[in-house]
Formats: structure tokens, sequence, C-alpha cells
């Protein structure tokens, strides 16, 4: 995995919360905190474990701790990915 994506992420928190289409994912979500589009932090754990499992990396559970909006999430994801990547 290089980068996450907006797309990938909503996949994740889709299939983590078996939740097909109920969640309004749709559009331009990426400032939209996490709560307002049905996600609870038991979700994104279950996110962050598929994703640290996935690319074999550990992330920093306070900075996606603060992570509110999947722009957030996505900034603290990637920036790990990046240095796996150039390491």
């Amino acid at each position: 995995m290089q980068q996450l994506d907006i797309a990938a992420l909503v996949t994740l928190l889709r299939d983590s919360s078996g939740d097909s289409e109920t969640n309004e994912l749709s559009g331009d979500v990426l400032d939209v905190p996490f709560g307002e589009l049905g996600y609870d932090s038991l979700a994104l754990l279950q996110v962050t474990g598929v994703i640290e499992r996935d690319a074999g990396v550990t992330l920093d559970d306070e900075a996606l701790d603060e992570a509110e909006t999947p722009r957030q999430y996505l900034e603290v994801v990637n920036r790990v990915l990046s240095a796996r990547t150039v390491a």
C-alpha cells in the first residue's frame, strides 16, 4: 500500500462496519466529521487494524485519535506510509 485515498478509506469503513451503503459517503466528505458520517471510534479502530496489517506499519494512535475527519485521518496514515516507502 503506497498511499491511502478517500475511495479506499470509504471501502474500509463500509467493510469494517458491515455497512454497504447505509452511511452517506458520496460526494465531498473529506472535511465532514466521522460522527456526522455515521462512524464511531470502534469503526476507525477496525480500519486502523486492517491498514496496519495490510501495510505492515504501526500507526500513531494518538494522532489518529485526534483525526476527526477523513482528510485528517488520511494525512496521518499517508505520512506513515510515505515514510515507509522512502526508508
